[in-house]
C-alpha cells in the first residue's frame, strides 16, 4: 500500500492482503495486441488510478478483471468478490431503484441490505423511484450502492464520473472516498482525467501500447488541492507519459 502522511484518509488494515494480482496478462484481437504481458498488483484497501490514451487497453484490462472477457492469456488472481461501476449506471429501467441495488444479491435479507446501501449513498428517499427519473449524479450513486452492497474485495470504476457536471463530480468524488474508507476495497479507477487521478488515488499508472509504461505514487493526505506543488509536478510527469507536452501532443 502507498505510504500516507499523517492525517491521510484511507483504511489501514492490520495485515495487508491482495485485492488483485495480474501476471503476464495478454489480450489479442486478431493480429492486434491490446494488452501485452501486463503485470499489476493492488493491495487490499489501495486506491489505484489507470490513465491512458484512447485505445491503450484500459477498458480491456478492466473487463478482463471483471470476468467479462474470457479471451485473455496470463494469470489474474482476485482476493474476494469483484464489483464494477461503469460510465453508464446501467440500471434496469423497469425495476425501481431498490430492486436494482438488490438484484442478484445473495444475503439473508437482500432488501434490507440494499436499503442500507442506498441510505449510505444518500438515496434512501428514492428507493421506490424509477431509474429514468434520476439525475445523472443520483443514478451514479445508485450504481455505487449496487456495487458496494456486495462488499467487494476489488472495486472496478470505469470512468464513472465522466458524464457528470463539474459540481456533481466533486460531490461524487467525496462520496467515493468516504465509501472507500468505510468499506476498504482495493479500487482500480479507469479515467482520462489526470487531475481526477491525482486527487483520488494512492498510485497512478499510465497504460501505453498495452503495457504499464509509468507509475507515480501520490503520498499526500486528502483532501488534496490541485495547486499543491507536488501535484503540479506529478501532473507534468503524467502528461509527459501520456505524450502531452507544453506545446501540445508529442
Amino acid at each position: 500500500m502507498a505510504a500516507r502522511l499523517p492525517g491521510a484518509v484511507g483504511p489501514v488494515p492490520a495485515t495487508v492482503g491482495t485485492a488483485v494480482k495480474v501476471r503476464h496478462l495478454t489480450r489479442r484481437f486478431g493480429e492486434r495486441t491490446v494488452l501485452d504481458g501486463v503485470d499489476l498488483e493492488i493491495a487490499q484497501g489501495e486506491f489505484v488510478a489507470l490513465l491512458g490514451r484512447s485505445g491503450s487497453g484500459k477498458s480491456t484490462l478492466l473487463r478482463v478483471l471483471a470476468g467479462l472477457d474470457p479471451g485473455a492469456e496470463g494469470r489474474a488472481e482476485v482476493g474476494g468478490t469483484v464489483a464494477v461501476a461503469f460510465q453508464e449506471p446501467r440500471l434496469i429501467p423497469w425495476k425501481r431503484v431498490l430492486a436494482n441495488v438488490a438484484l442478484g444479491l445473495r444475503v439473508p435479507d437482500p432488501r434490507a441490505a440494499a436499503l442500507a446501501a442506498l441510505e449510505e449513498v444518500g438515496l434512501g428517499g428514492l428507493r421506490d423511484a424509477w431509474p429514468l427519473t434520476l439525475s445523472g449524479g443520483e443514478a451514479q450513486r445508485a450504481s455505487l450502492a449496487r456495487a458496494l452492497v456486495r462488499e467487494p474485495g476489488l472495486l472496478l470504476l470505469d470512468e464513472p464520473f465522466s458524464a457528470l457536471d463539474a459540481l456533481t463530480r466533486i460531490t461524487i468524488h467525496r462520496l467515493v472516498l468516504d465509501l472507500w474508507v468505510r468499506h476498504g476495497p482495493g479500487i482500480l479507477l479507469v479515467t482520462h482525467d489526470v487531475d481526477e487521478a491525482l486527487l483520488l488515488a494512492d498510485r497512478v499508472l499510465v497504460l501505453d501500447r498495452g503495457v504499464i509504461a509509468h507509475e507515480s505514487r501520490v503520498e499526500l493526505p486528502r483532501p488534496r488541492r490541485r495547486d499543491h506543488p507536488d501535484l503540479i509536478a506529478l501532473r507534468s510527469i503524467l502528461l509527459a507519459g501520456l505524450g502531452v507536452t507544453p506545446e501540445g501532443t508529442a
